[in-house]
């Protein structure tokens, strides 16, 4: 009787452990915003973020200032796609660009930073 509730016990601590990982998706889609003036600025955001292994889709919105992601969580996360753009000299809503990568801007994307 002993074998069989520790049996039981123990398939029953599995199946909660199970329930509790988060299930990572295939067609992740996110919004973020990312600071940026024109098309110049449209692609290097969008080349920086489809430079992430994972990445389905970037669409980035000049008047919205925000972009549009289908990413596969198994491959990367959102602030894998954050990290890249801010590289590019890009500030995002989480990840701030460096200043050396934002000064290496060409004028005319050089936006206004908080």
């Amino acid at each position: 009787m002993k074998k069989l509730v520790l049996l039981l016990l123990v398939t029953l601590m599995g199946v909660t452990v199970q329930a509790q990982e988060k299930k990572k998706k295939k067609n992740a889609k996110y919004e973020i915003e990312v600071k940026g003036n024109c098309d110049m600025c449209k692609k290097r955001i969008e080349k920086a973020a489809f430079g992430v292994s994972g990445v389905k889709y970037a669409a980035w919105h000049e008047h919205h200032q925000d972009l549009h992601l289908i990413l596969d969580e198994n491959k990367c996360t959102i602030d894998d796609v954050r990290k890249a753009i801010a590289k590019t000299g890009h500030d995002t809503d989480k990840v701030k660009a460096k200043d050396a990568d934002y000064k290496g801007l060409h004028d005319c994307c050089q936006y206004k930073r908080e």
